[in-house]
């Protein structure tokens, strides 16, 4: 169920703190309510299995790093937790909801960050979240791929383009000076190259396998992926819209 991994321990849901009172005292006491984030970090082909004898290579797991690595130091650690999935867990009714929807809540803050194939179908599971009234906060795809008609027909990937629905969309392109075997099979895959959509849509000189360099390189903006998840992570739970 791609339950691996996580940052904080999802199976009891922290809805909140408070101190045993004493039963004749009847003074108002304070609850405090902790907030939930939940991330999903999504790869693509031969990234958490193998595909077709290549992989796994689990190069969204090593962008997931940095991230557990930031979490660790802010004050609301215990309200995040995160996932490692493959691209072929987050699409139909019965995967979402077993990989997905079983883990999270209506007042969960949902963060998506796909890479290559993961890319494309996170796209879609932002869109789908959204129509249930889950709230997307943001959405990262890091070289997306699933254009190609020859990887539809063998990969378990929608078949349609995405309609992303996030708070945030950034999106990053690897056109690497000094292609190398990934960069190859993201081309059969046909990258998912976008002149409108994203609200940060960046290139960067990079092979289509460095999904962690992606994520954390410092954009033309001075920001990486990464500070645009942590920094909404950060307003989630202060309370900022």
């Amino acid at each position: 169920m791609g339950k691996d991994n996580v940052i904080a321990d999802a199976s009891k849901k922290n809805l909140g703190s408070h101190t045993l009172t004493c039963p004749t005292d009847e003074a108002v006491k304070e609850f405090k309510y902790m907030r939930q984030a939940v991330a999903f970090f999504i790869g693509g082909a031969g990234d958490k299995e193998s595909y077709y004898g290549f992989g796994p290579k689990y190069n969204v797991d090593r962008a997931r790093k940095p991230f557990a690595e930031s979490v660790k130091l802010a004050i609301w650690a215990a309200g995040v937790t995160s996932y490692h999935l493959g691209y072929n867990e987050v699409i139909g009714d019965e995967k979402i909801k077993a990989n997905v929807l079983d883990v999270i809540c209506k007042s969960d803050a949902v963060y998506i960050v796909g890479h290559s194939l993961g890319g494309w179908n996170g796209a879609h599971l932002s869109s789908y979240l959204a129509k249930l009234g889950y709230s997307v906060k943001v959405l990262v795809t890091l070289d997306p791929v699933g254009k190609g008609a020859l990887v539809g027909s063998i990969s378990n990937i929608y078949p349609d383009t995405p309609q992303p629905s996030a708070g945030l969309w950034v999106n990053v392109l690897a056109q690497s000076s000094d292609s190398d075997m990934s960069d190859w099979i993201a081309g059969i895959g046909e990258q998912w190259r976008l002149e409108s959509g994203p609200n940060v849509n960046s290139v960067m000189d990079v092979n289509h396998e460095s999904a962690a360099i992606m994520f954390t390189t410092v954009l033309a903006d001075g920001k990486s992926a990464l500070n645009y998840v942590i920094n909404s992570l950060n307003k989630h739970f202060r309370g900022e819209v």
